[in-house]
């Protein structure tokens, strides 16, 4: 007679698990398929199909019932919820699917469907430097990087070939260049303020923003089933074309061409199971979402990816007698030295000339301005800097003052205003030990889990970037001439802007670092963790891309440790 218990277990055995398919979970998966791994990707979320499962894709403001207002009455569970649009309610959760407790004010955007963030991202991808994985050492906060870009030149361009780029060439030591095809065009005004900075400044370069859009599908697109990037700008709704990257349109579908994947939804993670007498990870507990059945998964490597503070959570609820503080938590840093970005500082003005110039069509990406502060030497009286994003074009308005055939007339014949062009700061959040998350002792979400509790806040180092933002954007843009002036510091509380890292850094000791070069636990060698938590500092740039490149890196040498048996 069989034996139920290990049929049962052999059934729940994979040789990888990750958790999370998103831009960092697709790409561990898709490469560890690729390698002729059987690999179980668990998802908190629903599942979500390419195409099939985009219901708003494509549609006009006049098809939505509320021309894009989602009403009252559907808003009341969704108070947590970002910007709620109809357009993107779909992607929406409930209050109740996961509390958190803010013990500051702390903004905690979440995508829980199968593809993540990927199908929410803004799909900018500027690469490291070495002006970046040198600060922490440079300037003395946080620790070093174990790795260098150096470690990760070939992974980058590794994942901008399969994912596709669109960009130029630039040329600057301080944001290297990526494997591009052609980018979007600047407007007019955004090229007469490129012209300014080169006449005006020495060290302030305006770009094209590199982002993750097919404008020249290569071979390896098509085979992915992706076609070119429409403009339509309404890639925040699932893109039909798969015209900018996702895991759903792209690393998701090539695993499972491969035979090797099993994506399981509805899979709450609680745990990473720790076997004491083996010194390893042995597998992942999960609650089932539709059921809140308490279920466990077996492999020999696990890779997280489930965003940077729920793999901090995940962790941080791992406990066994070798580790009661948490998987791997030797060092007493895991869910510290959390950081995020800065986008507080925002830019308006506008420009009197070009009167017989106009946009036409619609641009996915924007411009950029990479850091240009401490980039070389500390030289500010803030460590780290800011990049800046810049976007510009002209609009037509009309004058509703009045009533009547004159209010008809000037509602259907709206008239040129001047051009306008608007910017926002991406600063660099100094990674401290006071921000930081840990998991409550007595408050439990319904799946009966901890809830994690965010403790961050803004410091000093951060309000003097604003302000360094605010008077250079005014002096920029007065001695390109603009009118109009605008320069303000929005206030808004950390974690607005969706780029949490850290709690899970990497270094090179491991008594202040919980991850080493290959973001591999310290003191449990079989678990990987290639999300934002892995992040020692966070720079400037959007961060996915590196994301990404973390994962794929990962990935392959995990697979060839295994084959030498060290896993």
């Amino acid at each position: 007679m069989a034996n139920f218990n290990i049929d049962s277990t052999e059934k729940r055995t994979y040789d990888a698990i990750v958790i999370g398919s998103g831009a960092s979970g697709g790409w561990a998966a898709k490469e560890l398929c690729d390698k002729g791994l059987k690999t179980l990707v668990l998802e908190r979320g629903r599942d979500v199909k390419h195409v099939k499962d985009y219901p708003t894709a494509g549609k006009g403001l006049y098809e939505f019932e509320y021309r894009g207002s989602v009403p009252l009455e559907k808003r009341k569970d969704f108070q947590l919820a970002r910007g709620m649009r109809e357009e993107t309610f779909h992607w929406a959760i409930r209050d109740d699917e996961q509390p958190f407790i803010q013990e500051k004010p702390f903004r905690w955007f979440r995508g829980y469907h199968v593809g993540g963030k990927s199908l929410l991202w803004a799909r900018q991808t500027q690469r490291w430097s070495d002006f970046d994985f040198e600060g922490p050492q440079r300037d003395g906060f946080a620790v070093d990087w174990p790795i260098r870009y150096k470690d990760l030149e070939p992974w980058y361009a590794h994942v901008e070939k399969f994912a596709g780029i669109a960009g130029n060439k630039d040329g600057l030591a301080e944001l290297p260049d990526s494997e591009v095809m052609r980018g979007f065009e600047m407007s007019c005004i955004e090229q007469y303020f490129k012209e300014s900075l080169q006449k005006n400044y020495g060290d302030r370069h305006l770009i094209q923003a590199r982002c993750a859009h097919l404008t020249d599908p290569q071979e390896i697109h098509r085979q992915q089933g992706r076609g070119a990037c429409q403009s339509q700008t309404m890639c925040n709704r699932g893109c039909q074309f798969g015209g900018y990257f996702s895991s759903n349109a792209s690393t998701i579908p090539w695993a499972q061409k491969t035979g090797n994947l099993t994506i399981r939804p509805h899979a709450v993670v609680h745990s990473i199971i720790y076997d004491d007498t083996k010194g390893r990870a042995t597998g992942v507990r999960i609650v089932d979402g539709t059921t809140m059945e308490t279920m466990e998964f077996f492999a020999n490597i696990i890779f997280v990816n489930a965003s940077a503070l729920n793999s901090n959570a995940i962790l941080l609820n791992s406990t066994s007698n070798r580790f009661p503080n948490g998987l791997g938590n030797d060092s007493g840093v895991l869910g510290k030295y959390v950081s995020w970005h800065n986008y507080r500082g925002k830019a308006n003005a506008e420009y009197e000339g070009f009167k017989d110039k106009k946009t036409d069509g619609r641009n996915p990406s924007n411009a950029y301005i990479p850091r240009f502060r401490n980039v070389r030497k500390h030289e500010m009286d803030f460590l780290r800097g800011y990049a800046i994003g810049i976007g510009g074009g002209r609009g037509a308005g009309s004058d509703t003052s009045m009533i009547g055939d004159e209010l008809r007339e000037n509602l259907l014949k709206p008239k040129l205003g001047n051009w306008h062009i608007s910017s926002w700061m991406m600063g660099e959040c100094v990674p401290l030990e006071k921000n930081h998350v840990r998991l409550s002792t007595d408050q439990k979400d319904k799946y009966g889990i901890p809830q994690l509790i965010i403790s961050c806040e803004w410091s000093e180092n951060d309000d003097k970037m604003v302000q360094d933002y605010i008077a250079q954007s005014k002096e920029m843009f007065e001695r390109a001439g603009f009118t109009n002036i605008s320069a303000v510091d929005t206030q808004t509380p950390p974690g607005a802007d969706i780029h949490e890292m850290g709690g899970v850094r990497m270094g090179r000791d491991a008594k202040t670092s919980m991850l080493n070069s290959w973001n591999q636990l310290h003191h449990c060698k079989n678990v990987f963790v290639t999300d934002g938590a892995c992040m020692t500092s966070t720079s400037t740039q959007n961060p996915t891309l590196t994301y990404m490149t973390f994962a794929a890196r990962a990935a392959n040498y995990a697979v060839e440790e295994m084959r030498r048996r060290n896993l």
